[in-house]
């Protein structure tokens, strides 16, 4: 009933749809997937990109995923690849397999933003730090830092079914204004609401409800806002590009 809620907003906001994961409960099987997802949101295939998570990964390889989104989801079944959208260069990432120096998918976010536009925005579905029941996700740190490094500007990630946003940081945790990487948590979508379970460090609004986050690309500065099922703006704001 949510997702058929969500779908008029998603018809009348227009746009790319970017997907963090956690899409068809509870082990992201194609049938899951098509009984769940496509009713209310099939008609969306030409607009949306995906990006895996563990629910999709209860079905071995997320078959089941990487057969319903086909090139939605990448060129391969890795779970990471590159967009440009409005200018900007947008990394959808997969938090499920390694992040860390050395892997493939290091080396591939490295050579990304080595011709990256001035803009970059990553999507991946473990946040680096939330104040969710889930709690930080180390593992994610090494990408953080190398988008750190090279100037990137904000993450999207979800698991938590909350929407909090973060302050702009580094990949330890501390406030940097100038450079920082701006975290959004969106884990809205559908299941239940979490509710807040610790304070992150970077936290600057956290709500527990159901929502989409919408972001206006622009050559060098980004908008965002929270809407709410019904489309009312719960949050909004604007960030300059590094």
């Amino acid at each position: 009933p949510l997702m058929a809620q969500l779908a008029p907003l998603m018809e009348q906001l227009g746009g790319d749809i970017l997907f963090a994961g956690d899409l068809a409960y509870d082990r992201g099987t194609i049938e899951e997937f098509r009984r769940c997802f496509d009713p209310a949101f099939g008609r969306f295939r030409d607009r949306f990109w995906a990006t895996p998570w563990n629910h999709e990964y209860m079905t071995p390889g997320a078959a089941g995923y990487f057969a319903y989104f086909g090139d939605r989801a990448g060129p391969d079944s890795s779970g990471f690849y590159a967009l440009r959208i409005a200018g900007w260069q947008v990394l959808m990432l997969n938090s499920n397999v390694p992040m860390t120096r050395g892997s493939r998918q290091h080396e591939f976010v490295r050579l990304q933003m080595e011709q990256a536009p001035r803009c970059t925005l990553a999507v991946w579905h473990h946040p680096i730090d939330t104040s969710g029941p889930n709690g930080a996700n180390p593992q994610v740190r090494d990408v953080w830092e190398l988008l750190y490094n090279r100037s990137a500007d904000l993450v999207v990630s979800a698991h938590d079914h909350i929407y909090e946003r973060h302050a702009p940081m580094n990949a330890s945790g501390q406030a940097d204004p100038a450079r920082g990487l701006r975290l959004f948590i969106s884990g809205g979508g559908g299941a239940p609401p979490y509710q807040r379970a610790r304070a992150a460090a970077r936290s600057e609004l956290l709500m527990s409800t159901h929502g989409v986050l919408r972001l206006k690309l622009e050559p060098s500065l980004y908008e965002w806002e929270f809407l709410g099922v019904n489309g009312a703006v719960l949050d909004k704001g604007l960030n300059i590009c590094h």
